[in-house]
């Protein structure tokens, strides 16, 4: 086991050992059990529909990002590929493995466009990022006297900054020379070639504004379309808080889920959970079933993935037998 290697193992237990404990310091397993057994149904299945049909414009957006690079795939493998980036993000660490396996897939369709595709992927990520965060904007004014969520803002604060700091890095003409400074010692790292192949894809949009504009708008309505699926998975569990707060929420979920360091964000993602509901007088056990669901949730999200990886690997074997 190399050393990388090695650290991240530990890292991995020492994040999902803190999560752990916490969540033990603060609830009840016997009554979290009662709660998670008594959730209503109706609105676990309603946040799943949010979640899956959130899907065809998030594939659709990928479609024109890639259309305005000259690579030209179909909308329904774009869907096919959405889903079984799902599937992967269940065993790979969170959003990342996800977005990992949609570059790494396309660019076998489409070779030689490793950079372009790269772009488009975290550029998605990138725009979704901005939108979340627009939307925590609009949540946090609408819960001015009305809720507290603490020093949760000014997290929020440092991420609205670190977004315009990457946009600039990103799209502006006069950074990259600067940047070019800093190309030899990339090279000297080997990760060079790549980090350029990136940048340039992605710095590539800036000839086209209207596109970014228009994206970016398809981009805030589906984010704050799938911010209703956590506040439906609390609904399911009796939390009784209006969207409002989810609008200030979900922009920090989002950002927790991508922590490198547990698959899937496990204990991390729970412990948020009783962290922020907490702050907005949510009990524990309730606050930790919320979490619980929407992590289920994105579980039965990845099913349709899954199932597709399966008939995909049976059909070569399947036809190989028939030929044989």
């Amino acid at each position: 086991m190399t050393r990388r290697r090695t650290l991240r193992v530990v890292g991995t237990l020492v994040v999902t050992g803190l999560g752990a404990a916490y969540l033990l310091s603060k609830i009840d397993l016997g009554e979290t059990g009662h709660v998670i057994a008594n959730a209503k149904l109706g609105y676990v299945f309603g946040s799943l529909g949010i979640m899956a049909a959130s899907v065809l414009p998030m594939a659709w957006r990928w479609q024109l990002l890639l259309t305005a690079r000259g690579i030209r795939e179909r909308l329904g493998w774009l869907v096919r590929a959405y889903f079984v980036s799902y599937t992967v993000g269940q065993v790979l660490p969170t959003s990342i493995g996800g977005d990992a396996s949609r570059i790494y897939e396309t660019t076998r369709r489409h070779s030689g466009a490793g950079g372009p595709i790269a772009g488009a992927v975290l550029l998605e990520r990138a725009l979704g990022g901005a939108a979340t965060l627009v939307l925590a904007a609009i949540g946090f004014a609408l819960a001015i006297g009305r809720y507290d969520v603490g020093a949760y803002l000014w997290v929020e604060g440092a991420f609205v900054v670190a977004t315009i700091v990457a946009a600039v890095v990103l799209f502006s003409r006069s950074v990259r020379r600067p940047l070019a400074r800093i190309a030899p010692l990339l090279d000297k790292l080997r990760v060079g070639k790549p980090i350029r192949a990136v940048y340039e894809g992605i710095h590539g949009y800036r000839a086209t504004p209207r596109l970014l504009v228009g994206v970016f708008a398809l981009t805030l309505f589906v984010q704050a379309f799938r911010v209703l699926a956590i506040w439906l998975a609390g609904k399911a569990v009796g939390v009784d808080l209006s969207p409002r707060p989810y609008y200030v929420m979900g922009p920090m979920l989002f950002l927790v889920i991508l922590v490198p360091f547990t698959i899937n964000g496990l204990a991390v993602r729970e412990s948020f959970f009783v962290s922020f509901l907490g702050q907005l007088g949510v009990a524990p056990d309730p606050a930790f079933a919320c979490g619980f669901l929407f992590f289920l949730v994105t579980v039965l999200l990845a099913l349709p993935g899954a199932a597709i990886l399966a008939l995909e690997g049976v059909r070569p074997a399947a036809m190989r037998a028939r030929d044989a």
